[in-house]
């Protein structure tokens, strides 16, 4: 078994709600190879935490990094991160957030999340739509994550498309000529939709489809970049504030 399943398993029997997100969650939907870290989403109550941190402490997890892990951090939308020590799961990093931007809280994700069994081990996901949601990040490398999750999404299920499925991929979809193939095959969706790649589609022409995802794409990054930077200070103010607490001792 792997180090992330083993942490996960050890998480899982704590008790604690979380659900994988980040590039685990993509390996695990079969739109990534590796990735190195587990990203977890966690429902930021009193009981919860205490269970979180109870499986921090089985796997000898030190937060690393300003903040600590305190629900009011969380609720605020930062991240925390750990390392673990435990001889199992060495080095393993661990990032905990309690929320995201764009995307539901916690107890609806919990809902319709999907629940895989890898290697006999049940793991806990972001539902691949609130996936995709959470990576429109102003980072170059998600973009391409999600680009490879709708595309999976569309070639496991073009054979049998639901109506969710199809919303889904006229929402998300990132690719030009499917996404152009989705709006011919199914224009009764269409007027539900409101995205300018989709109108572009309906005109067939795939260089203003490319152009509408480009501008869609660059209106989220600065939607993350404007979300952040709030945040960024605050976490500039913590640490200054632990350094002068450290110097003082």
């Amino acid at each position: 078994m792997s180090r992330i399943l083993k942490a996960l398993s050890s998480i899982r029997k704590s008790g604690a709600r979380t659900l994988l997100m980040g590039g685990q969650a993509c390996v695990f939907y079969g739109a990534a190879e590796f990735s190195r870290d587990v990203d977890l989403l966690i429902l930021a109550d009193a009981e919860n935490l205490a269970n979180v941190r109870s499986a921090l402490d089985a796997l000898e997890a030190t937060v690393i990094a300003v903040p600590g892990l305190e629900e009011r951090h969380l609720l605020n939308g930062h991240a925390v991160h750990f390392r673990c020590r435990r001889a199992d799961v060495a080095g393993l990093r661990i990032d905990v957030m309690a929320v995201l931007r764009g995307v539901d809280l916690f107890e609806e994700l919990w809902e319709r999340r999907t629940t895989l069994e890898i290697d006999g081990e049940p793991v806990d996901l972001l539902a691949m739509e609130d996936l995709v949601r959470a990576k429109k990040t102003q980072q170059d490398k998600d973009w391409p994550m999600i680009r490879r999750l709708v595309e999976q999404s569309y070639f496991e299920g073009v054979g049998n498309p639901t109506p969710g499925l199809v919303q889904f991929w006229l929402c998300e979809l990132r690719t030009p000529q499917l996404l152009a193939e989705v709006v011919a095959a199914h224009p009764e969706a269409v007027e539900a939709v409101s995205r300018a790649a989709v109108r572009a589609a309906l005109l067939g022409s795939a260089e203003e489809i490319g152009t509408a995802l480009e501008m869609e794409e660059q209106d989220e990054r600065r939607k993350d970049r404007e979300y952040w930077t709030p945040l960024k200070r605050e976490l500039e103010e913590l640490r200054l504030s632990r350094g002068k607490n450290e110097r003082g001792r």
